[in-house]
């Protein structure tokens, strides 16, 4: 090893790494660049003997640089990602969090906190007051068993989210809610498995509503797509699905007592997150995003630090604050939830046994799927919903067994905007750009 004249047995990263290869008897895998000119003082002194990953830490981190878990014997190095971490170190994070409660009074008092502090984190309640302006509504289209409308709410003064609200056909009272978040996936609340689900929930008598991102769909009238990527954006989103929740639960053919919800990946950390903080949700299906390892990489969803709340939390702890309502967890193969049967669901199981409604909490696993909201997945949240939504597929059941999926339009992004395709209906005191965004923040 090199002293410098200092004495402080300073050596390269790459040569402190191959040393730990040979200690533990590892491979280590990185793109070279990753430790090209890098070297830091008493580099082997930081390495621990018998305990690789705490010598890996201790090497790494002076450049922001972390590591994963492959097998036994392998680990990949990477960049530090604030949302993702290892699953030995999420296991050990679950383990930690497990150890602090162990009854339903301890879990309670853990709850309130980390919904205090995720309500402190989203900075809600410091938003300027929503406007008491009427929606703006187009004219409702029918269709065989259900109808859509697109509408706009005014959430804050001069800032809009933009959805298409899906209803029975006939009417009918008192009906249960359903509302989608969307996520990152093409087309948004446009995409056509958003528009199938949305009419077939409502062929099977709920309201429901799908609603633009920020910075996405039509709020792209007012703001830059990269906009979408502040912080701000996992506030303004959370206060969209609260939004919603209000005016559809004021509705007078709606039961507020019945409120679902549902997204997939982006849209399932907005799920986890509504069933946290609003009691108002009394059933949740959150699709192929729950993971105690992955808290979204958009700021969206993890711009805003929900997940230092209570000395540190994860999506496994919030989305577990749902107990004792119905979650319904929907999980695959393919993308960070293919964990979820052995590690996040037991851990969540556990919480719910404090209330003994561990029935109350079901997965479905789809381990040679993707990342999507595809049939299959379909097909595992319609009956939860039903059930707990007091819906009624049966007319729409197939020879299968199956909720059909049939005879649904499928419109046009044109069909479902409402502000036009030109959008020359935006209102003109809309607000502009993400510079008039943050005067309204601050100026509150």
């Amino acid at each position: 090893m090199a002293q410098d004249s200092d004495h402080n047995y300073r050596e390269n990263l790459a040569a402190s790494l191959t040393k730990i290869e040979e200690i533990f008897g590892v491979q280590l895998k990185y793109e070279p660049k990753l430790v090209e000119g890098k070297s830091l003082d008493y580099a082997y002194w930081r390495i621990r003997q018998g305990n690789l990953e705490v010598s890996l830490t201790a090497v790494l981190a002076p450049f922001d640089l972390t590591f994963f878990k492959e097998d036994a014997s392998h680990y990949t190095i990477k960049p530090f990602q604030y949302h993702k971490k290892s699953r030995s170190a999420a296991e050990e994070q679950l383990d930690f969090l497990a150890s602090t409660y162990h009854n339903l009074e301890e879990w309670e008092n853990r709850k309130a906190l980390l919904k205090a502090c995720i309500m402190e984190a989203l900075a809600l309640e410091a938003l300027p007051a929503a406007p008491n302006n009427a929606p703006i509504v187009n004219e409702r289209k029918i269709f065989e068993g259900y109808s859509v409308e697109n509408i706009a709410l005014e959430v804050l003064p001069g800032i809009f989210t933009t959805g298409s609200i899906y209803r029975p056909f006939p009417l009918g009272e008192n009906l249960p809610i359903v509302i989608m978040p969307n996520g990152h996936f093409g087309q948004g609340r446009y995409r056509e498995s958003q528009q199938i689900r949305s009419a077939t929930l409502a062929r099977m008598g709920a309201v429901v509503v799908g609603y633009d991102l920020f910075a996405w769909g039509e709020s792209l009238l007012q703001f830059d797509s990269e906009d979408h990527h502040l912080a701000a954006a996992h506030s303004l989103q959370t206060w969209n699905g609260i939004q919603w929740i209000d005016y559809l639960t004021a509705l007078p053919e709606t039961d507020p007592q019945r409120v679902g919800i549902t997204g997939g990946s982006g849209g399932g950390s907005q799920t986890m997150l509504l069933s946290a903080i609003d009691d108002r949700i009394t059933v949740s299906v959150p699709t192929v995003m729950l993971s105690s390892h992955f808290s979204g990489g958009c700021p969206c969803e993890s711009g805003k630090p929900i997940h230092l709340c209570g000395g540190g939390t994860n999506n496994a702890e919030i989305a577990a604050m749902t107990a004792p309502r119905p979650l319904l967890i929907i999980s695959d193969g393919g993308d960070w939830t293919h964990s979820v049967p052995e590690l996040e669901l037991p851990y969540i199981r556990r919480i719910y046994g404090f209330y003994d409604q561990e029935d109350l909490l079901i997965n479905s696993h789809f381990s040679q799927e993707g990342h999507d909201y595809g049939f299959s997945k379909r097909q595992a949240m319609y009956p939860f919903m039903a059930k707990h939504l007091g819906l009624n597929p049966q007319s729409l059941l197939n020879q299968l067994g199956q909720v059909a999926e049939d005879n649904i339009t499928i419109l046009s992004e044109q069909d479902l905007q409402v502000f036009g395709a030109d959008g020359s209906l935006l209102p003109a005191h809309a607000v502009q750009g993400r510079e008039a965004l943050f005067e309204l923040l601050e100026g509150n």
